[in-house]
């Protein structure tokens, strides 16, 4: 029997009001174990220096960090497990999850944070 999972991707806002990040239509995603999951999210700001934020979050739990990777002017990037990957443009970020698992059922946030170099 096959078991399924359903991954929820929902709203991280800029840390200034000009800037914003949301996610892109179909939210919702249902995938099979082994599968590879891509949620993504657009974003706009006037700043060349940008980090996107991956992090998700169990029912009445806090949300944890995934990764982060630069776009624009910063090229950096981190993540807490391999399986969680990242591609960024200069309007979008998109996370990859490999091999995914029935644990990875959560809600997901993209965030983004701008700054100066």
């Amino acid at each position: 029997m096959d078991r399924c999972l359903i991954l929820i991707l929902i709203v991280g806002t800029g840390l200034v009001t000009a800037d914003n990040i949301e996610p892109d239509k179909g939210t919702e995603k249902n995938s099979k174990e082994t599968e590879t999951v891509k949620l993504s999210c657009s974003y706009s700001t006037s700043s060349e220096y940008v980090r996107l934020y991956w992090y998700r979050q169990y029912p009445n739990k806090e949300p944890q960090y995934l990764l982060y990777k630069g776009a624009r002017s910063w090229s950096d990037a981190r993540t807490s497990d391999d399986r969680f990957q990242s591609t960024t443009s200069r309007t979008s970020t998109e996370l990859t999850i490999t091999a995914v698992h029935l644990s990875d059922s959560a809600l997901y946030y993209c965030a983004l944070r701008v700054g100066a170099q």
